[in-house]
């Protein structure tokens, strides 16, 4: 008897102790296996411009060389443009000639054209007192009946246009002494002012030949080589601007409950084995040309993938464009 209920014993003992192994392997598996992990993989980046020029000439030096860092307004490249040299040339020659042609009509006339100006209208004066002489005598000489009509037509036609003479020169000497109109003036005035902007224009140009960094930033890529020619605004050179980081992910709809604009989160970065704290900025969705994911076989509705922009809470120094950011995420199956 005591060995059958020994036997008992051990069965249900055993059967205790397998319905425990059941049990915890049962919670086990509720904590565990109804745990799936997804990864979710973005890339670095910073923002960055590109180096250009306003005028085609041919690359004569570069001042810095990739990899290297560079500070607002530092010289990064010259460009040889003989054709902007030859438009400056022209353009300071206008300049000049715009510039002699309003110092001419400010000035007025010269003091010789002026003296000659006087000079004949004291001429023409002279010439008016003889006319009134001769046209007094021929006058006495018509009313005696001593001369004819035709005499005293035609002394009478010189003693007038001797007058006129007169009062033409008088005016030319008046001119003379005043010098050019304020319209002459005014408009030579607007000419050194079209010249001068010309001149301006070019410079421009000029300083379009030397290129220089619009922000702080590191070279990350040179295009062209020295000898080059590059044409009007062809990219010579991209700068990054390494202190203006974010991160960058395509996100499914269906996951976007973790994301949204202020929202904060961890991402490892492998690269340099750290962990950063960053935080959404900016979402999109990609368009109809990203891969969409049905939802069920049958395809009732598609999920559309979203860019997710994050930048770091604070400056990650080793953190350089292209590394890849990856955010751990839990969700039960």
């Amino acid at each position: 008897m005591s060995t059958i209920k020994e036997q008992r014993m051990n069965t249900y003992l055993a059967l205790g102790v397998l319905a425990g192994v059941i049990a915890v392997v049962c919670v086990i598996g509720i904590l565990t296996f109804h745990k799936e992990t997804e990864y979710l993989q973005g890339q670095a980046e910073v923002t960055e411009y590109r180096v250009s020029s306003k005028v085609p000439g041919r690359i004569l030096e570069f001042k810095v060389q990739e990899g290297q860092k560079v500070h607002k307004g530092d010289t990064l490249a010259i460009l040889e443009a003989p054709e902007v040299e030859a438009k400056k040339a022209q353009a300071e020659a206008v300049e000049q000639q715009a510039l002699a042609l309003s110092a001419k009509a400010q000035a007025g006339a010269r003091e010789p054209q002026k003296e000659g100006a006087y000079e004949m209208w004291q001429k023409a004066k002279v010439g008016v007192e003889i006319a009134e002489k001769s046209f007094s005598r021929i006058s006495n000489l018509y009313k005696d009946g001593v001369v004819t009509a035709q005499k005293y037509d035609e002394v009478k036609a010189q003693r007038d246009a001797a007058i006129a003479t007169e009062k033409a020169a008088r005016s030319q000497y008046r001119l003379a002494l005043d010098g050019a109109q304020e319209e002459d003036k005014e408009m030579a005035a607007a000419k050194v002012l079209q010249a001068q902007g010309a001149v301006a224009e070019v410079n421009s140009y000029i300083h379009e030949t030397f290129l220089t960094a619009y922000a702080d930033g590191e070279v990350t890529e040179i295009f062209p080589h020295l000898g080059e020619l590059v044409g009007t605004g062809a990219p010579i050179m991209n700068i990054a601007q390494m202190d203006d980081q974010w991160a960058s992910f395509n996100v499914r709809e269906d996951c976007l409950k973790d994301f949204y604009i202020g929202s904060e989160f961890d991402a490892y970065v492998p690269a340099i084995d750290r962990t950063v704290r960053m935080k959404v900025s900016y979402m999109k969705d990609i368009g109809d040309f990203a891969a969409w994911k049905a939802t069920k076989e049958t395809g009732q509705y598609d999920l559309k993938t979203f860019e997710v922009r994050a930048t770091p809470l604070s400056a990650v120094g080793d953190l350089r464009p292209g590394m890849s950011v990856i955010v751990k995420k839990e969700h039960r199956r």
